[in-house]
């Protein structure tokens, strides 16, 4: 029988999250054979001071589908815009739909502790279509199929590594991601829309260079061998899978290493 292929579903809230905290992890699993599908709940329609709402919408779309497009990974539309995502059954039942099609055993989340709502509401989202994969009577939209398989969930550090409390978010293992730095920050550097979003509303002089700083950051503080670094945390595995069933660490074997 053909082993199964690793499936790995990143789902982020804004066109720019996964480049953000994510997108060295999904490197190193395309280089393990995984297949890889990109999805921001988010269409990034308030990410401007330039653009008016369609005009922005279209360039972030473009913007994210070229990121998809590099990182080699399939692309699924927006469902929300800026500041309307919020935990409703619609979008629940929509990102569940995306599951089902996808049949993912990795699902990338954000942080469900993080400085912005947006962000938070993406997070309980995806854990809550995550919780719903095999029930027969939790119905999608569009409709699809239940999933008879385990899933293991987990969540990205949040943009700053602190919650809204300026508390540190501390991760459960690290993955080194040093050796394709040079493709997440391409990547990043995709989005170029907001570069001067993000300097004036952020104070961000370069956020290709905040992203650098983020990783090296994680790789600093709660490593000594990684220079740059992204921090994951488990999702309780209760409701989705065996406690002991671990694919992303599996996959990453020898990348990855305990946070004590």
């Amino acid at each position: 029988m053909k082993k199964k292929t690793l499936r790995a579903l990143a789902i982020g809230c804004h066109p720019d999250d996964i480049e953000f905290m994510m997108s060295g992890t999904l490197f190193l699993l395309k280089e393990q054979g995984a297949e890889l599908f990109y999805m921001n709940v988010a269409d990034g329609g308030c990410g401007t001071q330039e653009y008016s709402t369609e005009e922005i919408c279209a360039i972030r779309k473009e913007e994210a589908k070229k990121a998809s497009s590099y990182l080699g990974a399939a692309w699924f539309k927006s469902i929300a815009h800026d500041m309307e995502v919020v935990f409703d059954m619609k979008l629940v039942r929509k990102v569940a739909a995306v599951m089902r099609e996808v049949d993912p055993s990795i699902i990338l989340a954000p942080s469900l502790y993080d400085y912005m709502e947006d962000h938070m509401n993406t997070a309980r989202i995806v854990s809550t279509a995550a919780f719903t994969i095999g029930m027969p009577n939790f119905v999608t939209d569009p409709v699809r199929p239940i999933l008879h398989r385990e899933i293991a969930l987990y969540h990205a550090l949040p943009y700053g590594l602190q919650d809204a409390y300026q508390r540190p978010v501390i991760p459960h293992f690290l993955v080194d991601v040093s050796s394709v730095m040079k493709r997440k920050t391409a990547m990043l550097s995709l989005h170029d829309s907001q570069r001067n979003w993000l300097d004036s509303s952020q104070k961000i002089d370069s956020y290709v260079e905040t992203m650098q700083n983020m990783c090296h950051e994680v790789g600093s503080i709660y490593s000594h061998q990684y220079q740059f670094a992204e921090g994951w945390i488990r999702h309780n595995p209760l409701g989705y899978s065996n406690p002991q069933y671990k694919p992303l660490e599996k996959a990453l074997r020898g990348s990855w290493e305990q946070v004590h």
